[in-house]
């Protein structure tokens, strides 16, 4: 599934039409059904996961979950991870996201506990 048709998809859930969508995100006229052709900016695709209730990750398919992380930390690391695409030129993967955002928290948790 895209991520348009999962906007689609949570849009109809909440009653609302992609252009409502649009417009509460405050986002450029028609910018959603844009996403057709090509890759949403995160700050806009936050935008619209802020309006829907539900997370970035749930937007993209990383996740069935819809519910958003209320942790502000977490919504902190996943920022930080987002804004890393590539490491010395090199693509990092899903996989070593997923091993980054695990330290990073135990790394947070850790240090909250002291």
């Amino acid at each position: 599934m895209t991520v348009l048709e999962r906007i689609k998809k949570i849009s109809k859930k909440r009653g609302f039409s992609l252009t409502k969508v649009n417009d509460m995100a405050h986002l450029g006229t028609n910018t959603i059904y844009s996403w057709k052709t090509k890759e949403p900016s995160f700050n806009n695709l936050e935008a619209v996961a802020k309006v829907l209730n539900v997370s970035v990750d749930y937007l993209l398919g990383k996740t069935e979950k819809e519910e958003p992380a209320n942790d502000t930390r977490d919504m902190e690391v996943e920022e930080a991870l987002n804004s890393m695409r590539s490491y010395q030129g090199q693509p990092i993967s899903d996989e070593e996201r997923e091993v980054m955002r695990g330290i990073i928290k135990g790394y947070l948790d850790n240090k909250n506990k002291k």
